[in-house]
């Protein structure tokens, strides 16, 4: 029975399975797990730039808190001298617009601007359309001026005209009569009438 199952495990499939893949693995590929050296460096010098490295991250780490200490105690001068948020922003915005102006392509912007402006009045179409315009404004103004002669002289004529004439004629006429009915009427109302000549009567009892 000992025999039998010996040869059993000595014809199992998975027998040597465990070493097969132990001595399948490459011994360089252990080492090839760390970080490969980049094309061109030597080791020596891959170390010293990760030294490097780690200075400059550690200064950039201080001078983060030393900033931060920094304004902290600009809030507090600020805080103390009264000035808000508000402030700042314009100081902000005041120095901002102070260095575009200041600055090459602002400088160069407005001279290009300039001299776009100054080609484009001496340009011969820009002249031509000024006259085009100033001429139509000429033309607009007298045009104007001929139609309120124009109207002038239409009511000039319609009211030396004989229907114009004619019916001032019985304006007048009807105004006439108006006025002497009011006269009649108001002389009708002064005047008392014959039997207010005579005396009171006197009633009086025996």
């Amino acid at each position: 029975m000992e025999s039998a199952s010996q040869d059993i495990n000595l014809n199992s499939p998975n027998k040597g399975l465990l070493s097969d893949a132990m001595t399948d693995v490459p011994v360089d590929s252990v080492a090839s797990g760390r970080t490969s050296v980049p094309e061109g460096l030597t080791l020596a010098e891959e170390e010293e730039l990760r030294s490097e490295l780690a200075k400059v991250e550690e200064e950039i780490g201080t001078l983060r808190q030393v900033l931060a200490a920094k304004e902290r105690h600009c809030g507090e001068l600020k805080r103390k001298l009264g000035l808000t948020p508000l402030d700042g922003l314009k100081q902000n915005l005041s120095k901002s617009w102070h260095d575009v102006q200041v600055s090459n392509a602002y400088l160069s912007a407005s001279s290009t601007l300039e001299d776009w402006n100054e080609k484009l009045t001496q340009s011969e179409a820009y002249k031509k359309t000024q006259e085009t315009l100033s001429q139509a404004g000429q033309k607009t103004s007298a045009a104007l001026s001929n139609v309120g002669s124009v109207i002038s002289r239409k009511l000039g004529d319609m009211r030396n005209s004989a229907t114009f004439k004619s019916f001032e004629d019985r304006v007048g006429t009807i105004k006439s009569r108006v006025v002497g009915s009011r006269e009649n009427s108001t002389d009708g109302l002064h005047s008392p009438s014959g039997a207010g000549d005579k005396p009171p009567q006197d009633n009086a009892p025996f």
